[in-house]
């Protein structure tokens, strides 16, 4: 017997009439996703992916196509009647309400017993770590800690899934990486469907099982982290998610001439699209042997990292070229800007998008 999806979107449209026009927010996206699988939607602003989310909450109705929870269709069923909860951007936290009676305000609208309400809430802060900031006011606690509340009190209802809807944006940059382990810890140790609404690609990649990268409301791309970075679907997949280089003409015998080198593409015929990740790349003063991919090029710029140098490396007919060296101890390559110098990577590092 196959196991029901956690969540299923058949054919879902979502249309707006603006201006007198019909807009279509979201374009007959399908889609599954697993019991306790932490799935990832990804795009850029206006993409379609919040008003996809807010089709699986329940407060927005699709114009067309089916929404099932747990295989039960709940197109037409409203917010409050389907088994999600949501956590937002903004956590919505009572400010005059101590972090404890935050977390169990749900279950003490629901009639819940008192017994089982202290058990529940003190499980859940110990799994979200605010044991001892349980007397606490919201403006008492840092941004991280306010959102680990708002986590709490939307986990402690024991949703079958929880949507999540950008909520680590208004966190700086350092809080929000560690946030991102956290979630991903806190989505383990509960066991429950996290669905994630993001336009950052480091987040999704670091946390999720499966993403699916939306443009202009449909789906792009539904595949893991390793498969998106490593093998992008389409042209779009490819520059949103990180930092990638673009190669295209026509393809003689598995070899792309591009700007007076040649680019090895095993297999390849005929025009295409190569993509090489920025940190395949070797960046060297001498021409590379045969057997990779060899290309000439002027260092334009030179930006230092921290960990990594950026260089940005002009060809010949004109394409340009990023390459991410590590600043290892035994780095001997000192490209200076004005430079001549030879890129060059392995075959199989040349990705050709569509195959």
């Amino acid at each position: 017997m196959t196991e029901l999806k956690a969540i299923e979107l058949e054919d879902v449209v979502k249309e707006y009439l603006s201006h007198g026009e019909v807009v279509q927010a979201v374009k007959g996206v399908s889609l599954g996703i697993e019991e306790g699988e932490f799935f990832s939607l990804l795009g850029p602003s206006g993409c379609g992916k919040t008003t996809t989310m807010r089709m699986v909450a329940g407060f927005e109705e699709p114009t067309r196509g089916v929404v099932r929870l747990h295989g039960k269709d709940v197109t037409d069923v409203p917010p409050n009647l389907r088994d999600v909860n949501m956590v937002f951007q903004s956590y919505a936290l009572f400010p005059h309400m101590s972090v404890w009676d935050n977390v169990a305000f749900g279950l003490k609208q629901r009639k819940v017993e008192q017994a089982e309400i202290a058990r529940r809430v003190g499980e859940m802060l110990e799994i979200v770590d605010l044991k001892g900031r349980e007397k606490r006011r919201p403006r008492e606690l840092s941004g991280g800690q306010q959102q680990r509340v708002a986590l709490a009190r939307a986990l402690v209802n024991r949703p079958r899934a929880l949507l999540l809807d950008e909520p680590l944006g208004a966190l700086d940059l350092k809080l929000r990486q560690a946030m991102q382990i956290e979630l991903k810890r806190i989505q383990r140790e509960v066991g429950i469907t996290f669905v994630y609404v993001t336009h950052d690609q480091s987040e999704a990649l670091t946390m999720s099982d499966r993403i699916a990268v939306m443009n202009e409301g449909v789906v792009e791309q539904l595949a893991g982290p390793r498969e998106i970075y490593e093998k992008p679907a389409s042209e779009f997949v490819a520059g949103f998610i990180g930092t990638s280089n673009l190669l295209s003409g026509d393809c003689s015998d598995g070899v792309l001439a591009v700007g007076g080198g040649r680019v090895l593409v095993p297999g390849g015929a005929g025009a295409v699209s190569v993509t090489v990740r920025p940190e395949k790349i070797v960046i060297s003063t001498e021409e590379p042997a045969n057997g990779v991919s060899a290309v000439p090029g002027t260092v334009g710029e030179v930006v230092y990292l921290g960990t990594y140098n950026s260089y940005a490396v002009s060809l010949a007919d004109g394409a340009e070229v990023t390459v991410f060296q590590q600043n290892a101890q035994d780095s001997t390559t000192t490209a200076e800007r004005g430079d001549s110098v030879w890129l060059s990577w392995q075959p199989q590092h040349s990705y050709v998008i569509g195959s």
